[in-house]
């Protein structure tokens, strides 16, 4: 029988089994990076962070088991003999089927889907030219997040939608254009074969069917999806620490600091509580903690000791760093942030964490340190669903990359923002903001140019001139350090000599700087005002939500 025949080559291709697929080995590109070839390229590896695999979501979507279909399956796999035809049938054995948006056709412009909206997507999308290309953008976020100011909206100084940028108002063809959109989701699956994605909505139970799952064909797929906090498999850290990534962590942020201030000032709290609710302790010495440090000695000195006086002596800040503080800048600035950081109230303390409890961490060597608040902040590695792709992977888990962004091996898949890249060595790109802008704009170049030469459908770019390979040249970092000082440092990398200074004017540099790279002018406004606001009033201490 028909359905008999294609069940059988069914278990003959996955090596006499459902829902698994054979590997048919490695291959090392370059050094470090290996593609491992599967059937399906991208959904094998999808189970281990979303718990879909190609079986499996068949299964989901369609609400059949296959006993109902007349096949059992003998458990853990372990035999092609499992297949056993109990009815006769004449239906072909289904696919999953999504709905969603299928191939584009001759004719129609086509289509780039990017998953991601971080700083790398939103600078690709914004300058891509939409008169060639239709945009596609998938993630479970609709903005941007300017997170180098992140850290000043967790104690006021700047509100939550100054650091903020819809994705279609970067392009507006995702609002207006007919055939590009925008999809509030979360990618499960790639299928680099067929040149398709699979997502799941991010509904929170707006949907009649849940979850509500779908695809989408792409001729170019830019994968930004962006990195996840380092939590090193220590216990407790997920469930009891704070991150500082989103709008949402310095919202959680704010109102945990705000509602400890208060608590804090209720009868009958023992001195000893009232240390430990006011402990606040950052956890990593790069410069998202130390401008975080820095703003919440800020705050305390000039806004917690005028409006919360009956508990302000109890507050304190700690860093606790496993080796030095904002150890890529210059020595003389690590030295200079030190010493403000001290003068500042901020407790330096060298050490690494073995485990958290909801109200203490302790230390390798053995110490109890007690908290209130307790801030992540020790860098990102890649995400669960970047780690489930079957896609080539460099040492830690991200996507390999060659110098023009592509992802080897397969067609018409790029990756931007958190990866490696590999010249037939592997040099690893700092996970740093302008590494991931310059990124955003060297790749929408590169499709503009061959989009004009016919070159933006799926498989039509394999012997389009993509021009100069991506190289990255760095222009400097920053730290704000609190109380209007900040550190510059020109250099062009950690060991190379160059400009670097502290101190007020670094301050208003940096101010400068981040100013002009706010997303928008509107935001621009908004975070002037803000800074205006905060000058002459001070930060606002209402606890919303």
């Amino acid at each position: 029988m028909a359905f008999s025949r294609v069940a059988r080559s069914g278990l003959r291709r996955s090596g006499g089994t459902f829902g698994s697929y054979s590997n048919e080995g490695d291959v090392l590109l370059c050094e470090g990076v290996s593609i491992h070839r599967n059937p399906l390229p991208s959904l094998q590896n999808a189970k281990a962070a979303r718990d879909f695999s190609y079986i499996s979501s068949f299964r989901k979507i369609n609400q059949l088991n296959m006993q109902s279909r007349g096949i059992r399956v003998t458990p853990q796999y372990q035999s092609a003999t499992a297949e056993r035809i109990v009815e006769e049938s004449e239906s072909e054995y289904d696919e999953p089927r999504y709905p969603g948006l299928e191939a584009t056709k001759p004719g129609e412009k086509p289509r780039v889907v990017v998953l991601g909206t971080g700083w790398a997507a939103c600078r690709f999308m914004k300058g891509l030219d939409t008169k060639i290309y239709d945009i596609v953008c998938v993630s479970p976020r609709n903005h941007m997040v300017f997170t180098p100011l992140l850290a000043s909206t967790c104690v006021g100084t700047l509100e939550f939608r100054s650091v903020v940028e819809p994705v279609n108002r970067i392009q507006s063809a995702l609002a207006t254009s007919p055939n590009s959109y925008f999809y509030m989701a979360s990618c499960f699956g790639v299928d680099t074969d067929k040149h398709e994605v699979y997502c799941e909505t991010i509904s929170n139970g707006g949907l009649a069917h849940e979850p509500y799952q779908f695809k989408v064909a792409y001729d170019k797929l830019v994968i930004a999806a962006g990195s996840e906090p380092l939590t090193f498999g220590i216990k407790g850290v997920q469930e009891h620490a704070f991150f500082l990534r989103e709008v949402n962590h310095a919202q959680e942020i704010r109102k945990k600091l705000l509602l400890n201030l208060m608590l804090s000032e209720n009868p009958g709290i023992s001195e000893e509580e009232k240390k430990r609710l006011l402990h606040c302790v950052v956890i990593g010495g790069g410069p998202t903690g130390v401008e975080f440090s820095g703003e919440l000695s800020d705050f305390i000195m000039r806004d917690v000791r005028d409006r919360y006086t009956h508990v302000k002596d109890y507050v304190k800040v700690t860093l606790i760093e496993a080796n030095e503080i904002l150890s890529s800048f210059d020595v003389s600035l690590r030295q200079y942030a030190t010493n403000h950081l001290t003068k500042s109230g901020v407790g330096l303390m060298r050490g690494v964490v073995k485990e958290v409890h909801p109200k203490n961490i302790v230390l390798n060597d053995g110490t109890n340190v007690p908290y209130g608040l307790l801030v992540w902040s020790t860098g990102v590695g890649p995400s669960q669903f970047v780690k489930s792709l079957d896609l080539p992977k460099a040492p830690g888990g991200r996507i390999g990359i060659d110098e023009w962004l592509r992802v080897p091996s397969v067609e018409d898949v790029f990756a931007l923002g958190d990866c490696w890249t590999s010249n037939c060595k592997l040099i690893k790109f700092t996970i740093h903001l302008q590494v991931a802008e310059r990124q955003g704009k060297y790749l929408l170049e590169l499709f503009n140019k061959i989009g004009k030469h016919d070159g933006g459908k799926a498989f039509s770019a394999k012997d389009s001139a993509l021009g100069d390979p991506f190289v990255y040249k760095h222009l400097g970092s920053m730290a704000s350090v609190g109380r209007y000082k900040a550190l510059v440092d020109l250099r062009q990398s950690k060991d190379a000599k160059g400009l670097s200074h502290a101190g007020f004017v670094s301050w208003l540099i940096w101010r400068s700087a981040y100013l002009t790279r706010v997303i928008s002018w509107r935001n621009r406004f908004y975070v002037a005002m803000n800074w205006a606001t905060t000058l002459v009033f001070g930060r606002d201490n209402s606890r919303i939500g």
